[in-house]
């Protein structure tokens, strides 16, 4: 049982476990590898390295309280999702798309993606792309939309802003986690088309697999 490991653990990583418990249940996903604006490259995310040292006893936690919590060794992704699909985090259209437009791009560059499985792009590379797409409504977007939608996604560790200022209203130059493998699957990608197509002619507020805050 879980608990009789969380017993034997340290007061240290007693500490760490609740810290990094709370941090998947807000953040939904955790990348192997961060970039670090103050030294200008990437490099192995702490967090990340403490959470699969814990990953068994984390991962059976989850489990009693119906969540089930992922890891790809591979991609350097941690995932934790909720087996009831309850919890789902409702997400604009704008960010909607801006999000499924990230996972094109992420496809587009994925034979040159780096060892980290990042990709480096920046906001006005993913609007343009939404407009030659046709997705922006009357071809334009606010500043207002176009940030909201980055901070939501770099909240879950979807994206990464490099920049350690605050969001810039003109753009930033981003990351794209390999996280977003895990929301829009290749599968999604076969059917990406089709799905950018209903969404834009589609009002409604859409969902993906995380969680509401």
């Amino acid at each position: 049982m879980w608990n009789e490991k969380y017993i034997g653990l340290t007061t240290y990583e007693k500490g760490e476990f609740k810290r990094l418990a709370n941090y998947l249940l807000s953040h939904t996903y955790m990348v192997r590898y961060e970039y670090q604006s103050s030294q200008q490259m990437t490099l192995p995310n702490y967090d990340y390295q403490i959470a699969s040292r814990l990953f068994g006893i984390l991962q059976d936690y989850f489990a009693v309280t119906g969540w089930r919590l992922e890891k790809d060794d591979n991609y350097g992704i941690m995932s934790l999702i909720n087996i009831f699909d309850h919890n789902r985090l409702r997400i604009d259209r704008f960010t909607t798309l801006f999000l499924y437009t990230c996972r094109l791009i992420y496809e587009e560059e994925r034979e040159q993606v780096n060892s980290f499985h990042t990709v480096k792009t920046d906001t006005q590379a993913v609007v343009e792309k939404m407009r030659m797409l046709g997705l922006l409504d009357k071809g334009k977007t606010t500043q207002k939309e176009r940030i909201e939608a980055q901070r939501t996604l770099a909240h879950h560790n979807i994206i990464q802003k490099m920049e350690s200022s605050a969001w810039n209203n003109e753009g930033n130059q981003i990351l794209i986690l390999p996280s977003i493998l895990s929301i829009i699957s290749n599968q999604g990608i076969n059917d990406m088309i089709t799905e950018l197509d209903e969404l834009g002619v589609d009002d409604d507020t859409s969902t993906t697999g995380e969680k509401e805050e």
